[in-house]
C-alpha cells in the first residue's frame, strides 16, 4: 500500500465535498464554473493522493464509498472553518471581495449602467460580476450574491424579491411602420422572434388578448434574450421583450413598443445568497443598494 502523502490538495478536497453534497459531477461543475471532466480529474487526483476510492462509479447514481462518507463527514467542517478564517482575515486585513452572478440581459441593461454609484459609495469593496445564462433556479456555490429568475422561492437561502418579469411586443421602427395594429390584427403572417427558453410566450401573450392560435412554424428562434432583442433591433421580426429591462431600448428609439398590453410571466427576479453570508458587511451594502435601485421596479 502506498504511503499517504503529508499534504493533499485543498482544492481537490473542496471539490470532493461539493461533488458529494450535490451527488453529481455535472452539478458540481456548474457550481464551480468548471467542466465535468475537470471535476472528474480533480477527484481522480485526490483518490490517487489518498490511495482510496471515494465514489462508487458502477452504480447508476453517483454514490460515496465508505471511505468517501468518512472523508466527507470529517472534512466538511474543516473546509467551512477554513472559509470562515479566510473570510475573517480578508475582512480585517484586505479589501473586501464581493462575488455576484447575474444573468446577462439584467447585467447589461440594468446592473452595469448603474454600478458606478455602488462603487463610488463603497470604494473598499472589490466587486466581481459573473454573467451567465443558466436556466436552473440555483445559487452557484462560488457566488456571494446572485440575481436571477425564479419561479419558486428557494427555502434555504436569504431572498429579496426585486420585480416580476413582464413581456411586451416590440420591433424596429422601420418594421413597426409596416405592421398593422398588433392587438386588432391576427398575428398570422407576422415575422415572430422566439426566445427558445420561453417557447410558449407568444401563445400566452396572444391568448391574453383573445387570439386563440399563433403560427410559430416560421418563427426565428434564438437562445438568449440579448440575441432576441438584437434581432428585433435589426428588423428581423417582432419579439416579446422583458420589462423593465428593455426600457433603455425604447428610450433610445432602437425598439418600438407595439402594445400597451403586458404579459406577466410566472418568473420573478430574486436576489439570493446563503444565510451565513447575510451578515457580511459587503453583502449587506450590496443588498441595500440593489433594493434601493431595483426593488419592486
Amino acid at each position: 500500500m502506498k504511503p499517504v502523502k503529508n499534504r493533499i490538495s485543498l482544492r481537490g478536497l473542496r471539490t470532493f465535498c461539493i461533488v458529494a453534497q450535490r451527488g453529481s459531477f455535472r452539478l458540481a461543475a456548474e457550481d464551480l464554473f468548471l467542466t465535468p471532466s475537470a471535476i472528474s480529474h480533480q477527484i481522480k487526483s485526490l483518490e490517487n493522493e489518498l490511495d482510496v476510492k471515494l465514489f462508487d462509479r458502477s452504480a447508476r447514481k453517483l454514490q460515496l464509498t465508505e471511505a468517501g462518507s468518512t472523508l466527507l463527514r470529517d472534512s466538511s467542517p474543516l473546509i467551512s472553518q477554513l472559509d470562515q478564517v479566510a473570510s475573517g482575515f480578508q475582512a480585517r486585513y484586505g479589501q473586501r471581495q464581493l462575488r455576484v452572478t447575474v444573468q446577462p440581459f439584467f447585467a447589461t441593461e440594468l446592473l452595469v449602467p448603474r454600478l458606478s454609484s455602488f462603487i463610488s459609495e463603497n470604494p473598499e469593496i472589490a466587486i466581481n460580476i459573473d454573467t451567465e445564462d443558466q436556466s436552473a433556479e440555483k445559487h452557484p456555490t462560488r457566488a456571494d450574491v446572485s440575481i436571477r429568475l425564479y419561479r419558486r422561492t428557494p427555502r434555504d437561502l436569504d431572498v429579496e424579491e426585486l420585480f416580476r418579469l413582464r413581456l411586451v411586443p416590440a420591433c424596429s421602427p422601420a418594421l413597426a411602420d409596416r405592421l398593422p395594429d398588433i392587438e386588432r390584427a391576427s398575428l398570422e403572417g407576422l415575422p415572430l422572434l422566439v426566445h427558445s427558453k420561453r417557447p410558449t410566450a407568444w401563445r400566452d401573450w396572444a391568448n391574453s388578448i383573445g387570439v386563440a392560435e399563433v403560427d410559430l412554424s416560421n418563427a426565428i428562434r434564438l437562445e438568449t434574450m440579448i440575441s432576441v432583442a438584437r434581432a428585433a433591433e435589426q428588423g428581423l421580426g417582432v419579439a416579446l421583450v422583458p420589462l423593465p429591462l428593455s426600457e433603455s431600448w425604447f428610450r433610445s428609439g432602437n425598439l418600438v413598443r407595439l402594445s400597451e398590453h403586458e404579459l406577466e410571466a410566472p418568473d420573478r427576479y430574486l436576489m439570493v445568497g446563503r444565510k451565513e453570508d447575510g451578515q457580511r458587511t459587503e453583502v449587506q451594502a450590496f443588498r441595500r443598494w440593489i433594493l434601493q435601485e431595483f426593488g419592486m421596479a
